[in-house]
């Protein structure tokens, strides 16, 4: 079980010097990298660009000092952008702090009730393709901005969308492409020239100089969202009814446990950096309480942002120091540079993004898993689409069931009831193996063997009722050998009864023989251990076998 203990507590018992500075240079790197994505992914979400810099700071600062992580950092991240912005067109920023605030809530009880390991057993098909599919969206998303298209209101259907895009292609602007072209490029080629300060900070740098010492008609933050403030943010309370929490608890569902996901998910990649084990329930309570208070400062959902942590590890954090460090630095460039943000153009921003989308995409991976078998093969083709053009929701429901669905008819598929008599003058469906020194047991047509293996559950419950049928009219004794069955569910148990009820009407005697604890456990409980009978159960089914001779 994890420890819900704060990582922090435990870093600071052999904190050195060296590690202090070495976690300031890291906080201060990984925040630079942090402003640009936090205004770009804020303004892509629907909402003012300091919003995004106040989630990275409250949301931050809580997620490095409260976490069970040593080096997570936490921030809005591109897993988001398109729930926000849904949530934030269809019912404002109000709707967007109760749901952000609710799924706070949905994860700290997540880590209250040890859900962190489960969390992990989202099949990889699942997180690859709805993953892949919110790079497509956010790539298509920035598309107005990045070639300058006078479009009035884009559609938030994927289809519907590029329609527009197509149709308005002649009002693109050459200025706006070209300042878009350029932060791109600096974007791609600066880690060439220097792997410390992000690409992205020097493109937004460079095309916010060339747009206003050339008094370019690009459009810019500014033209669009005005002054920008730097004062700190204000509680924001917003109007509640139940209507609403009815309306935006599936969306914070949604926010909670795709945060989560990341967040763990980040949390094992680092933790493989650094070799390190993080606390998987103490960083969901930690990332619920962040979210909780980023919604009622006006900030947006965040999570532990993974780009971000690896920039943090390689620049040598290792304590949550860092990523402390990290939201104060945020905080003192905002306080004295967030009026200058009004400068940078919108196009640089979506250049920005569309470098996140490619790095999001993961079409490596998703290119790897077409060599798995066809259903994992399913369920990744089925959420990346409807991920793309229906809903982020429906997608992971959908693709949650679905690969449950196909996990359980696998797990049916090599679950078997085999069945065996003791006639050696009959040819049996099934061989069936003695230990060698046991070569000479008795034969009898008195005695039919069933022997199940693989899970004993409601997908395979079907086939032990089948078997039922091939109970010879001479027999007197059935051997039930489950020394391959590890767990049984309460269809299976259903099936035991039936099975004993049967075997009583027709007198049939019934021994048990390689029951394992958890079935054993199972039939306790229900009281069927007494109805077989203590003496009816035998660790091997020659001890099985000799008994039911020897009582024929």
């Amino acid at each position: 079980m994890s420890s819900i203990k704060p990582k922090i507590l435990t870093t600071l018992k052999t904190y050195s010097k060296e590690q202090f500075f070495k976690d300031i240079t890291a906080g201060i790197i990984v925040a630079i990298i942090a402003l640009p994505l936090s205004i770009a992914l804020a303004i892509a979400s629907g909402v003012s660009p300091e919003k995004g810099l106040h989630t990275a700071i409250i949301a931050g600062f809580l997620i490095s000092l409260l976490g069970g992580s040593r080096v997570q950092i936490g921030g809005p991240t591109g897993a988001f952008m398109i729930i926000v912005y849904n949530i934030v067109t269809q019912f404002g920023i109000d709707g967007l702090i109760i749901a952000t605030f609710l799924a706070g809530l949905i994860m700290i009880l997540m880590g209250f009730f040890k859900l962190g390991s489960i969390i992990k057993f989202i099949p990889y098909p699942i997180t690859t393709g709805f993953t892949s599919g919110i790079a497509i969206v956010i790539f298509s998303s920035q598309m107005k901005d990045f070639w300058g298209l006078q479009v009035e209101n884009v559609p938030s259907a994927f289809i519907d969308k590029w329609k527009v895009y197509f149709d308005a292609f002649n009002t693109m602007s050459l200025q706006t492409t070209i300042i878009g072209m350029i932060a791109l490029l600096i974007i791609v080629l600066w880690p060439k020239i220097n792997r410390q300060i992000p690409g992205a900070l020097i493109a937004l740098i460079v095309t916010s100089l060339l747009v206003n010492f050339l008094d370019l008609s690009v459009p810019t933050i500014g033209t669009k969202f005005g002054e920008l403030s730097s004062s700190l943010p204000t509680l924001q309370l917003p109007s509640i009814t139940l209507d609403k929490i009815s309306l935006l608890i599936l969306p914070a569902f949604t926010i909670a446990i795709l945060g989560s996901i990341e967040s763990l998910l980040s949390a094992v990649v680092s933790d493989g950096m650094i070799g390190g084990k993080h606390r998987s329930n103490m960083e969901l309570i930690a990332q619920g309480i962040a979210n909780m208070a980023s919604s009622l400062f006006g900030g947006i959902p965040a999570t532990g942002a993974i780009a971000r942590t690896v920039a943090n590890i390689k620049n040598g954090g290792r304590t949550p120091l860092a990523g402390i460090i990290h939201a104060l630095t945020l905080l003192l460039i905002m306080v004295l540079f967030m009026p200058l943000a009004k400068m940078i153009p919108l196009t640089s921003l979506a250049a920005v993004l569309i470098v996140v989308s490619y790095n999001m995409s993961g079409w490596r991976e998703f290119k790897e898993l077409f060599k798995s078998p066809k259903s994992d093969i399913l369920v990744l083709l089925m959420v990346f689409f409807i991920t793309v053009l229906v809903d982020l929701v429906k997608a992971i429901e959908i693709g949650i069931v679905l690969a449950s669905l196909l996990f359980m008819k696998r797990m049916a598929d090599v679950s078997k009831v085999n069945v065996t008599n003791l006639d050696a003058s009959e040819e049996n469906d099934t061989e069936f193996n003695f230990e060698e020194e046991n070569k000479t047991l008795p034969s009898s047509k008195e005695i039919q063997i069933y022997e199940i293996n693989g899970p004993f559950f409601f997908g395979a419950a079907d086939k032990f009722i089948e078997a039922t049928n091939k109970i010879g009219p001479k027999t007197k004794t059935l051997i039930i050998r489950t020394r391959n069955v590890l767990s049984m569910d309460a269809t299976a148990l259903h099936a035991f009864k039936q099975i004993i009820d049967t075997c009583k009407h027709k007198k049939i005697s019934i021994l048990i023989s390689g029951i394992n604890e958890q079935p054993l456990h199972v039939l306790q409980k229900a009281d069927l251990y007494n109805v077989i009978g203590e003496n009816h159960f035998f660790n091997k089914v020659e001890d099985a076998i000799q008994f039911a001779v020897s009582h024929r």
